[in-house]
């Protein structure tokens, strides 16, 4: 099964910037209510991904929830790089599945490791209940 027919179009999903402020970070996040979102740098390039446990971590190490105080944190200040690692579009069907079983979310990056796309578990689960028929 080809990933492109799975995973859900960049432009339809949800990411942040490694130099937005930590206080943006969590405005995106509580608007659209996911547990982690991928982080793109200014090339669009993939380079990790934040969870809520990594902005909870930060807010407990910073002693402040002020959000005037997060504007002086940036998203690279918590970003994760090894955490829900990408997978070429290419990428075999068998370690798409193998990756959704470890993370919420499967990023999908062209050559240029630009993200395309993410795959997850429910688009995954939905097309092998597809295939399934």
């Amino acid at each position: 099964m080809n990933i492109a027919k799975l995973m859900i179009p960049k432009v339809c999903t949800v990411s942040l910037h490694e130099r937005s402020t930590i206080r943006q970070g969590l405005e995106v996040l509580t608007r659209c209510r996911y547990t982690a979102l991928p982080v793109l740098d200014d090339e669009e390039r993939y380079v990790g991904s934040v969870s809520e446990g990594d902005f909870l971590r930060h807010i407990l190490q910073t002693g402040t929830t002020d959000k005037k105080a997060q504007e002086a944190y940036r998203i690279r200040d918590i970003l994760r790089r090894d955490f829900c690692p990408a997978l070429p579009i290419e990428a075999d069907f068998s370690l798409v599945v193998e990756a959704a079983l470890r993370q919420n979310f499967v990023p999908v990056v062209d050559g240029r490791n630009v993200l395309c796309g993410i795959v997850t578990r429910r688009n995954l689960i939905a097309a092998m209940a597809d295939g399934a028929r």
